[in-house]
C-alpha cells in the first residue's frame, strides 16, 4: 500500500488540509481528508468521528458517534471512550476504521453492565475496517516496520510499551477487503507491548480475523469471538503474549480456523480456550515453525483438531503439557463457556444440548431434549452414560470427528423401549456422515491384553470374559461408517473385547458406509439385530469373538455391498440362531476368511449370487449350518424367516 500526502493552503480559512491518497490495490485511490485538530474536535462535539487526533480527548457516553471515515490517534494523544459509548461505523469498507499509532493511546472504559460498542448499522462482515493499534514492542519484522493496513509504522525495542487499556468492548461487522491478500481484522495489534491492558472484548461477524497479533508482547483475557470468517485468533512475527479465557463459536460454513499461528515460534500461551462449531472446519492451524502452549482446551464440532500446515514439529504445540496429537479431538469439558459473557449482545445461540468432551462420572441425558453430537463424546473408565427411552441424538455430518466411544472400564446404559427407541443419526442418515458407536471392554481377544483399536487408538482387551460395558436396549443408529483412512472406517457399532456381562437387545443399524456391527474378540451376545443397507459387511467379526446372536435380519437393496457376514482370523465359533438375510441386488451372503467359522441354526438366505464363500479356502467343517458342514451349493431356504413385522421400532427416525 503506497501513500502520497499533499498539503494545501486554504487561503480563505487559513487552515491546512491533508489529503491521504491510499492505493488499496484498485485502479483508483481512495481519499481520506485529515482535518486540523480543531475541526476534528469540533466534529466530535457534534457526534462525527473522522480525521486525525493529536491531543487527548474524551468521548461523551450520551452521544452516538458516527465513524464515517478514518479516525487516527496520533503519537502523544490519548482517546478515552467511557462506558456505554456507541460508535456507529459507516458501511464504507477500508476507508472507515480507527487506528492508534505508535506512541498514541486508547482508553476504553466499558463495564460489564455498560460495554462500549463499535459496529456498522447492520453488523455485517466486511462493512468497515476495525480497530488497529500500533506499538513499540519487538517483532521479527524489525523496528519501524510498515503495517499491511494503512502503512502504519510499528515495532521497536520496548516490550513493556503501553498503548492504553481496553475493557468491555463489543465490535461488529469488521474485515473490509484491502486487496486480494489483505483484509482488516476486528482488532489488529501491531507490536503492542505488555504495558497495554486488554480484557473483555467481543468481536462478532468479522470477514477476516477476530484478533491478530503482529509480534509484540501484549496479553489479553476474556475474549468472545463469534463467526469471524478467517481465523478467530491469528498471530505472526513472534508474538509471545498470553490469551486467558476465550470462547469461540462458528455457525457459518467456510471459515478458516480457530487459531492460525505463523512464522517464528515465540511460544505464546493460551489458557482455557473453548471453541464450538456447528459447521465442521479446522480448529488449530500452525504454519512454518509456529507453535504455542495451550492448557484447558475444549473443541467441539471441528473436522480437524490440529493442522501442521507446513509439517512443522508437533513438539512446538504443547497441549496440557503434551505434544499436540492430530488424532485427538480435544473434546474436553470446557472451562470457559458462553455463559461467561452475559455482557455480549450475541446474534448466535449455541444450544446447550451439545454432547462433547468426556464422561467421567454418571451422566443421564434428558429424553425431552434433542441432543447434538458435534464431535466425539467419550465415556472414560469409571464413567457411565445413561440414555433414557425416546432420546434423540443428531450427529453432525462431520465424518471421523463425530462419534460416541465407551472406553474400557466405562459403561453405557441405553434404555429404549419398543414404543420409544433411542435414535442416533445424522440429519440425512446418509452412509458415512459420522463415525458411530464404539465400545471397548476387558474380555479376551486374540489381539492380546491392552490392544489398540483401529479407531481412536482406544485400548481394549483383558482376561475378564464376564466383563460388563453396560446395556443397550432398543437403539436405532443411522448414517455411520466415516472413512478413517484407505484401510479403515468406523462401523455402526464396534464391539472391542466386550464381555458377556454386557446386554445387547433390539438394535438397528441402517445406512452404514462400512459394517453394521463388528466384533473384535470378546464374548458379548445380542438378541434381535436388524441391519439394513450397510455397505461393507452387515455382521463382521475377528480376533476370536465367540458370542451368540439370536434373531438377525439383514436387508440389502443397494448394490456394491460386501457381504452379509464376514468372519476373519481364528475361529472362536460364534453362534447365530435364527438368521435371515435377503438381497435384491445379488452379492455374497456369508464369507469366511482364514480359519474363521461359526455355528448357524435356522437359516434363510435369499437373492445372493453366492451363499457361502470360503475366501482363503478354510475348512468348510468350521461352518456348521443346521447341524451339517456348510455347502457352497445349497440354497439355504430351509429355515423360517425372522419375523420383523412386529419390530416397529427398527426404522425410527429423529
Amino acid at each position: 500500500m503506497k501513500k502520497s500526502i499533499f498539503k494545501i493552503l486554504n487561503i480563505v480559512a487559513f487552515s491546512v488540509v491533508t489529503l491521504t491518497l491510499t492505493n488499496c490495490g484498485s485502479e483508483e485511490p481512495s481519499i481520506f481528508i485529515e482535518e486540523p485538530t480543531s475541526e476534528v474536535i469540533g466534529n466530535l462535539a457534534s457526534g462525527v468521528m473522522n480525521g486525525s487526533l493529536d491531543e487527548d480527548f474524551t468521548l461523551n457516553a450520551s452521544t452516538v458517534y458516527n465513524l464515517n471515515a478514518s479516525f487516527i490517534v496520533q503519537s502523544g494523544a490519548t482517546l478515552t471512550i467511557p462506558a456505554g459509548t456507541r460508535i456507529q461505523a459507516l458501511n464504507g469498507g477500508t476507508s472507515v476504521f480507527i487506528a492508534v499509532l505508535k506512541g498514541g493511546k486508547i482508553d476504553i472504559q466499558g463495564t460489564e453492565s455498560n460495554p462500549v460498542f463499535m459496529s456498522s448499522a447492520s453488523g455485517n462482515p466486511g462493512d468497515w475496517g476495525g480497530l488497529t493499534i500500533c506499538g513499540d514492542a519487538t517483532t521479527t519484522a524489525g523496528a519501524d516496520a510498515k503495517a499491511e493496513v494503512g502503512d502504519f509504522i510499528y515495532g521497536g525495542t520496548n516490550d513493556a510499551d503501553n498503548s492504553g487499556s481496553i475493557n468491555y468492548l463489543v465490535i461488529k461487522g469488521t474485515g473490509a477487503q484491502i486487496n486480494a491478500d489483505s483484509q482488516y481484522n476486528g482488532v489488529s495489534l501491531y507490536a503492542v507491548g505488555s504495558g497495554t491492558k486488554i480484557s473483555n472484548v467481543a468481536v462478532i461477524n468479522g470477514s477476516d480475523d477476530g484478533f491478530e497479533f503482529f509480534g509484540g508482547t501484549v496479553s489479553v483475557s476474556n475474549l468472545y469471538l463469534e463467526n469471524n470468517e478467517d481465523d478467530a485468533i491469528d498471530w505472526t512475527e513472534g508474538w509471545n503474549g498470553t490469551v486467558d479465557n476465550a470462547y469461540i463459536s462458528h455457525t457459518i460454513a467456510g471459515f478458516s480456523t480457530v487459531f492460525e499461528g505463523d512464522k517464528a515460534n515465540n511460544n505464546p500461551k493460551f489458557n482455557n480456550i473453548t471453541a464450538v462449531s456447528t459447521v465442521g472446519g479446522t480448529a488449530l492451524q500452525f504454519k512454518l515453525q509456529s507453535g504455542g502452549t495451550i492448557t484447558g482446551l475444549s473443541l467441539s464440532g471441528y473436522d480437524v483438531s490440529i493442522d501442521m500446515k507446513d509439517d512443522g514439529p508437533l513438539a512446538n504445540v504443547l497441549i496440557d503439557g503434551v505434544a499436540a496429537n492430530p488424532l485427538l479431538s480435544y473434546t474436553n469439558t470446557p472451562v470457559t463457556t458462553a455463559a461467561s459473557f452475559t455482557w455480549v449482545n450475541s446474534s448466535v445461540s449455541i444450544p446447550t444440548s451439545i454432547l462433547q468432551g468426556t464422561v467421567t462420572n454418571k451422566v443421564t441425558l434428558d429424553a425431552s431434549i434433542v441432543y447434538s453430537l458435534n464431535s466425539s463424546y467419550i465415556v472414560q473408565d469409571g464413567g457411565e452414560l445413561v440414555i433414557p427411552a425416546g432420546t434423540k441424538i443428531i450427529a453432525r455430518d462431520g465424518g471421523t470427528g463425530v462419534y460416541i466411544a465407551v472406553l474400557k472400564g466405562g459403561k453405557i446404559d441405553i434404555q429404549g423401549t419398543a414404543t420409544s427407541p433411542v435414535v442416533i443419526s445424522s440429519t440425512s442418515a446418509t452412509a458415512g456422515d459420522w463415525g458411530g458407536l464404539t465400545i471397548c471392554g476387558d474380555a479376551t481377544t486374540s489381539a492380546g491384553v491392552n490392544a489398540e483399536a483401529e479407531v481412536g487408538g482406544f485400548i481394549y482387551g483383558g482376561t475378564n470374559d464376564a466383563d460388563s460395558s453396560g446395556s443397550i436396549k432398543y437403539l436405532v443408529i443411522k448414517g455411520t461408517g466415516a472413512q478413517i483412512n484407505a484401510d479403515s472406517q468406523y462401523n455402526g457399532i464396534s464391539f472391542y473385547a466386550v464381555g458377556s456381562g454386557t446386554t445387547i437387545e433390539n438394535i438397528s443399524v441402517i445406512n452404514g458406509a462400512d459394517d453394521g456391527v463388528e466384533f473384535f474378540g470378546g464374548t458379548v451376545s445380542a438378541t434381535n439385530v436388524y441391519l439394513e443397507n450397510n455397505e461393507d459387511d452387515s455382521v463382521d467379526w475377528t480376533e476370536g469373538w465367540n458370542g451368540t446372536i439370536t434373531n438377525t435380519y439383514i436387508s440389502h437393496t443397494v448394490t456394491g455391498f460386501s457381504t452379509a457376514f464376514e468372519g476373519d482370523k481364528v475361529n472362536g465359533n460364534p453362534k447365530f440362531v435364527n438368521l435371515t438375510a435377503i438381497s435384491s441386488v445379488d452379492g455374497t451372503a456369508l464369507q469366511f476368511k482364514l480359519q474363521s467359522g461359526a455355528t448357524i441354526t435356522n437359516i434363510w438366505l435369499e437373492g445372493y449370487a453366492k451363499n457361502i464363500d470360503m475366501k482363503n479356502d478354510g475348512p468348510l467343517a468350521n461352518v456348521i449350518i443346521d447341524g451339517s458342514t456348510a455347502s457352497t451349493t445349497a440354497d439355504y431356504k430351509t429355515g423360517t424367516k425372522v419375523d420383523v413385522s412386529t419390530w416397529s421400532w427398527k426404522s425410527a427416525s429423529l
